[in-house]
């Protein structure tokens, strides 16, 4: 499976700066450094303004910037292509109409011309990450002409795992990636560069998090580390 995407232009659609990192920024960068992937990046939302009591954007103002700048940061540690950044606002994409989010993933994969996106799981307790994921799915349907052949789901540290135990939307991984350690020290360094997203252990976004999890998920396969997806569509 891996070998398939090799020379591959591939997609990532994202909530929030930090959610491509968290969910395969060492897999991106397995795939741009040693499978000659061509990848952009989306980052629908703003990412922070939910912390304060209101968004006052003027307010958040000087953060915003920062974070914006943080994104490049990170994305030069990583080595993916391009990004496109947009404002929708932190943990408020319910407030927004659906169709708002999909006629910018529809313009971006329009552009760009993917063969396989990659996206949030549908069931994250985040709903940002829920809209992000009905935005991708409905955006690449899959009629006669849609270029995407693929779609895939990852984890995202600090969103998918929180959802109940109870709850039928679990995370449920059918493809993994192997990753080395310079794979995930790539993923460590870039999320250090969110110097607003980046938190100490034990957060799940902590770098001895991040490590125990490639662990974990490498243990369930036979490897030493790995990130783990699911498959939402493959047309072959």
């Amino acid at each position: 499976m891996l070998e398939s995407l090799r020379n591959k232009k591939i997609l990532v659609v994202v909530a929030h700066p930090d959610d491509e990192l968290l969910g395969l920024g060492s897999s991106m960068h397995r795939l741009i450094h040693s499978y000659n992937c061509k990848i952009r990046t989306v980052i629908l939302g703003e990412g922070i303004t939910s912390r304060g009591e209101k968004r006052d954007l003027e307010e958040w103002k000087l953060k915003l910037k920062r974070h914006k700048e943080n994104i490049e940061a990170a994305r030069k540690i990583i080595g993916y292509e391009s990004v496109g950044v947009y404002d929708f606002p932190d943990n408020r994409f319910d407030g927004v109409d659906l169709l708002d989010i999909i006629k910018v993933v529809e313009a971006e994969k329009e552009n760009f011309n993917p063969e396989i996106i990659f996206t949030h799981h549908g069931g994250d307790v985040n709903i940002d990450h829920q809209r992000t994921f009905e935005a991708v799915i409905t955006a690449a349907r899959p009629m006669e002409h849609e270029s995407v052949h693929t779609i895939i789901t990852f984890e995202t540290p600090s969103g998918t795992e929180w959802r109940a135990s109870s709850d039928p939307k679990q995370f449920i991984p059918n493809f993994y990636i192997e990753i080395f350690e310079e794979n995930l020290r790539a993923k460590i360094d870039g999320m250090q560069s969110y110097e607003f997203e980046k938190r100490d252990f034990p957060h799940p976004r902590s770098p001895e998090a991040l490590t125990i999890l490639a662990k974990q998920r490498g243990i369930t396969v036979g490897k030493n580390l790995v990130e783990s997806f699911m498959i939402i569509r493959l047309i072959a």
